[in-house]
């Protein structure tokens, strides 16, 4: 049996797969910046001495890490709208991304910030700052360097992750391709030039982070 490719087959779709790509790009940026931001602060209330902050963060943590990332999108999506909280799908697909990651990279700067010498607690009290003041100014950059190569892998798995909003009909790279090979029913050639272009936003991702690497830390080297 032979087959032969057809690629120019899915010429009259490429508007579509670039507003996918578009989209894509769009939730990853949001869903990255939001999520870190929002792991940062879980992060740090692991490790805050206050216990009902600790439980609230640990839970939230665990909620997200052990069910499903499609279900917590049908449930934002399909789900609270029975509580009279409807979103759109595009508002539903980030919420769900920033939560997802919120909750994965909390428990990875959590290991940074807990890796930290405490030294570097009782330099910032020695300098009169207090815990919060130290951990912006002093622990939160080495804690990022160390486990920054973990965090540059689940943006990546957040941002693959992505192709699931496809199934509230949020019109992303996924989405496009779908529509392309139901029209065209080149499924093979519609699904192969989607992986190519999940791999090459991948590769820019990480070439990416690497040169904020560069810029934000003294030593790029760790």
């Amino acid at each position: 049996m032979t087959y032969s490719l057809d690629f120019a087959g899915l010429a009259p779709y490429l508007p579509q797969f670039a507003a996918g790509v578009w989209t894509t790009i769009q939730l990853t940026l949001l869903s990255t910046f939001s999520g870190l931001v929002l792991g940062t602060i879980c992060a740090a209330g692991r490790t805050s001495r206050l216990k009902g902050l600790r439980i609230v963060c640990a839970s939230y943590i665990e909620l997200i890490r052990n069910t499903p990332f499609i279900v917590q999108l049908f449930f934002i999506f399909f789900g609270l709208p029975a509580l009279g909280l409807r979103l759109s799908a595009w508002e539903a697909g980030v919420l769900a991304m920033v939560m997802n990651l919120g909750a994965y990279s909390a428990e990875i700067i959590r290991a940074g910030i807990e890796a930290t010498p405490k030294g570097q607690w009782e330099a910032g009290k020695a300098l009169g700052l207090t815990k919060v003041q130290t951990l912006i100014h002093i622990v939160l950059s080495p804690a990022y360097q160390r486990v920054y190569p973990a965090i540059v892998s689940q943006c990546i798995i957040v941002m693959l992750g992505s192709a699931v909003v496809s199934q509230i009909s949020l019109e992303e790279l996924t989405f496009a391709a779908n529509f392309a090979q139901s029209r065209s029913f080149l499924s093979f050639e519609a699904y192969m030039l989607t992986a190519a272009i999940y791999l090459l936003l991948a590769i820019l991702m990480r070439f990416m982070f690497a040169k904020i690497k560069q810029v934000s830390f003294k030593n790029p080297s760790i």
